[in-house]
């Protein structure tokens, strides 16, 4: 399996809840581990403005440019904004995208960084610029390499820059399985939407992922997104699910199962993740063989 991935991930936030931290971490436990023996950790290119224009506006891809966002939506992104902040997330965008073309190459890769699911066409908002999961479906369609795309967003937070994209396109197959109580509190419908209770744990969440997962390989998709949020993670800071480290192995054994089983491509991205200690849960080994 190819694996992407690259340093500068590593954003300085200081004093931002997000431990950008974790890519870092994820890469040197896989190199560290001898499962992952055979793995490739590729650098990934930067996303061109032409292909992130395949999704986002050009009044809004302009602003990012030139630097012109207004405090309000610098506000909405909920990141500290500075030199750098934008190549870092075209770098993670062609991350996904790199991402997507070797899992159709060779059935299954995985991304260390993106899931920036929060981000709609014409801004940003919950910690994501743009979405890298979208641009690199409307790039793999751009150039003929598939026509139908699902999306599986496992993430606890609701994929709703997502949803939004992809309403009333009959070819891309989205799916949410969050907490419904949570951030954000407008949940555009995606095809396929389980809001779980608070205090959601391992029985609950399987279950209901089990339950989505044929549905989603049911929409006949040629690849398959997969965000594997850790934020589900009972102790996850801005999560409020009890899901174990246990249970996300076993919903990873799942999805990356289903996909083999249909012979779909996987294209794995990391998502969201909060933890107290980050090496609690993003640190997790996908248990799936290189």
């Amino acid at each position: 399996m190819n694996v992407f991935y690259s340093a500068r991930y590593e954003i300085p936030l200081p004093g931002h809840i997000w431990p950008t931290s974790k890519y870092r971490l994820i890469a040197e436990r896989l190199l560290g581990d001898s499962r992952f023996r055979g793995c490739e950790i590729l650098e990934p290119p930067l996303a061109s403005w032409d292909d992130l224009a395949l999704v986002h506006t050009a009044e809004y891809l302009e602003k990012i440019r030139h630097d012109r966002l207004t405090a309000d939506e610098i506000a909405t992104l909920e990141l500290p904004w500075g030199p750098g902040v934008a190549d870092g997330f075209r770098l993670m965008v062609g991350g996904t995208r790199a991402t997507a073309a070797a899992a159709l190459d060779v059935g299954a890769a995985l991304h260390l960084g993106g899931g920036l699911h929060h981000a709609f066409a014409n801004h940003g908002e919950g910690f994501c610029l743009f979405n890298d999961v979208a641009v690199a479906i409307r790039a793999l369609q751009r150039n003929r390499r598939v026509r139908r795309a699902a999306v599986l967003d496992c993430d606890v937070h609701h994929g709703n820059g997502t949803a939004m994209i992809f309403d009333g396109d009959d070819a891309v197959f989205s799916c949410s399985i969050h907490q419904q109580h949570n951030y954000p509190s407008f949940k555009p419908r995606s095809d396929l939407d389980v809001g779980l209770r608070d205090g959601a744990g391992d029985g609950e969440y399987l279950t209901a992922l089990r339950g989505v997962v044929p549905a989603v390989l049911a929409s006949r998709p040629e690849v398959l997104f997969y965000l594997a949020g850790a934020d589900p993670f009972v102790e996850d800071r801005l999560g409020g699910l009890a899901v174990t480290k246990a249970g996300l192995r076993e919903r990873d054994r799942v999805v990356i199962g289903a996909a083999r089983g249909a012979a779909v491509p996987l294209v794995v991205v990391l998502a969201g993740g909060y933890a107290v200690r980050v090496e609690n849960a993003e640190c997790r080994m996908l248990n799936a063989e290189c």
